[in-house]
């Protein structure tokens, strides 16, 4: 059976039952809108697909490893779950007080890239373990080439430290349509890959240079395969 392929936008945004705990009113409100509009904005302009391997976890802890590939990809990583993920922001971001709400209405985790990379990890792992699906890019930047870089092993210690699975992704396509030397995105298409979960009983089975080699062996398979889907138009 082939896994589900997914495109136009469902009649609901990604709010399961656990979504609206810890969130405020303006926070769900927010979300919810914005994840309709765009999701229906992606699939017309970046004819926006995405497959899983085996459907996520509606609630717990969740890390979400995934190459990256333009500025686009937090928000289509968003738009391909039905629960809120988290990614990373820059503190300096904050300053704003407008933008700093909406943001934060949309489970960002501020990051202070003067403080020290254990704070950082800190932070990251207590929002695993209060239950949130973090996004984690560890490559470390976006490619400079479209093609996949080197995975860093620093999402091994979050998941150990935590105890939560690991989901592979691979996204094709975001990198022809929002390259690094654009100021911005053009029309394109746009593939996302989501690999089988990497259980924490797994994980903690496993040595550190396993689970990076383990999840780097997984990341290259979705990334061949979501693009030998993409150069071929296989999209819908």
């Amino acid at each position: 059976m082939k896994a589900p392929l997914h495109g136009m936008a469902t009649s609901h945004p990604p709010l399961p039952a656990d979504a609206r705990r810890g969130h405020s009113a303006f926070g769900c409100a927010l979300y919810a809108s914005l994840w309709v509009l765009t999701r229906m904005f992606a699939v017309s302009v970046f004819g926006f697909r995405v497959r899983f391997a085996e459907s996520l976890p509606k609630q717990g802890g969740l890390l979400v490893l995934s190459t990256h590939q333009s500025h686009l990809d937090p928000l289509l990583l968003g738009l391909s779950c039905h629960r809120r993920l988290s990614s990373m922001a820059r503190s300096s971001l904050y300053r704003f007080k407008p933008f700093a709400a909406i943001i934060t209405a949309l489970d960002a985790i501020p990051i202070d890239r003067e403080s020290s990379t254990v704070a950082a990890m800190k932070g990251v792992i207590n929002r695993l373990r209060d239950g949130a699906a973090v996004v984690i890019f560890p490559e470390g930047t976006r490619t400079a080439d479209g093609k996949l870089g080197e995975l860093k092993g620093g999402f091994v210690l979050l998941a150990k430290r935590a105890g939560v699975p690991i989901v592979p992704v691979a996204i094709v396509g975001a990198w022809e349509c929002w390259p690094r030397t654009r100021l911005f995105p053009r029309p394109g298409r746009i593939r996302l890959e989501f690999g089988r979960l990497l259980q924490p009983e797994q994980i903690a089975a496993m040595t550190d240079g396993e689970i990076l080699s383990a999840c780097t062996a997984e990341i290259k398979h979705l990334d061949l395969a979501a693009r030998a889907a993409w150069e071929s138009g296989r999209l819908k």
